[in-house]
């Protein structure tokens, strides 16, 4: 065999003695992120988030990969296959919880953002509350996204299934949401956060958009319900048109992490999200809650948070 025919086949021992993920490349850690389908605000986060980190500390390189969202990440996390990747809260919750499933053994590399949920409409759509959409066709996200899950809890606290009491639309992908609003094919698209794609895209339409939200009534009802939701607010001026802040309900997203992810791999992930703040914050706004001091606060116990994330806290000054 010729030396150029056997090198490929040497490398793909070499990689294969490696950790999963984890390929040295030009003396960087690659670092696999699993994010969601296209036009969706994980794509999007988590290309802000690579950036950040590949430019802050020079022996690490995240690698984003396109998936189906957070359902498909926890088994993609658990397999091995991803090294880290992005998660909404109702999943996450639901996995470690064991619900539906065996328990899930993940850990919590950082705190994302707060992720209240809601429909946006046409801007000249006669529907002003939920209600208003019973038995219309609404568009709920990707089959595998985390925001269909965040939906069916906020809905079942208002006493409503989604499926029979809605004309409920999956998506093959995010970015076929706005679309179809804008068309008219959906009454309404259901969505989550500060600054998500497929709010940007309708409220900037030539309609563009209205927000449907819980009122305070609603919202207590569904956090008595689920005490996994918490009350949330989309402050004024995140979306084209909006007037006023947006109250509502939700969870926190997080960057989660296969247990046997090297500590110092994820040391220095933390480290360099820390150091990176100002810097993600300026290339994506709604990461400006992608804090040390958020995954602190965010975290449902401490233990939950990567060992090597914990040494970092800790020599950096913000945990005990």
């Amino acid at each position: 065999m010729a030396v150029n025919q056997r090198r490929p086949m040497l490398l793909a021992g070499l990689c294969a003695s490696l950790s999963p993920g984890l390929l040295q490349a030009q003396d960087k850690t690659a670092v696999v992120l699993g994010t969601a389908t296209a036009g969706g605000g994980f794509p999007l986060y988590g290309g802000a988030l690579a950036d950040t980190v590949n430019e802050v500390d020079a022996t690490l390189l995240v690698q984003p990969r396109n998936t189906k969202g957070s359902t498909e990440n926890i088994p993609l996390i658990e397999a091995g296959q991803l090294d880290i990747a992005l998660c909404t809260g109702e999943p996450l919750h639901e996995a470690l919880q064991g619900i539906g499933r065996a328990p899930a053994n993940l850990r919590l590399i950082s705190a994302m953002y707060s992720s209240p949920g809601m429909f946006v409409t046409r801007g000249d759509s006669p529907h002003r509350q939920i209600s208003d959409l019973l038995g219309k066709p609404v568009a709920f996200g990707a089959q595998g996204s985390g925001l269909v899950i965040l939906a069916r809890y906020v809905l079942d606290g208002l006493g409503y299934d989604m499926n029979k009491d809605f004309q409920a639309v999956y998506l093959e992908r995010a970015a076929d949401g706005p679309a179809m609003v804008m068309d008219g094919r959906v009454a309404a698209l259901w969505g989550a956060g500060i600054g998500w794609p497929g709010f940007v895209a309708v409220t900037q339409g030539a309609a563009g958009g209205r927000f449907i939200a819980p009122d305070a009534a609603q919202v207590k009802r569904i956090v008595d319900k689920h005490a996994l939701l918490k009350p949330m607010t989309v402050p004024v001026g995140h979306y084209a048109g909006q007037e006023g802040p947006i109250a509502s309900v939700g969870s926190w997203a997080f960057v989660i992490a296969r247990p046997s992810l090297p500590d110092d791999v994820a040391y220095r992930l933390a480290r360099a999200l820390h150091r990176g703040e100002a810097a993600l914050a300026k290339r994506l706004p709604q990461a400006a809650q992608t804090t040390a001091a958020n995954t602190l606060a965010a975290a449902a116990r401490t233990d939950l948070i990567h060992p090597g994330v914990q040494r970092y806290l800790r020599e950096a000054g913000l945990l005990r």
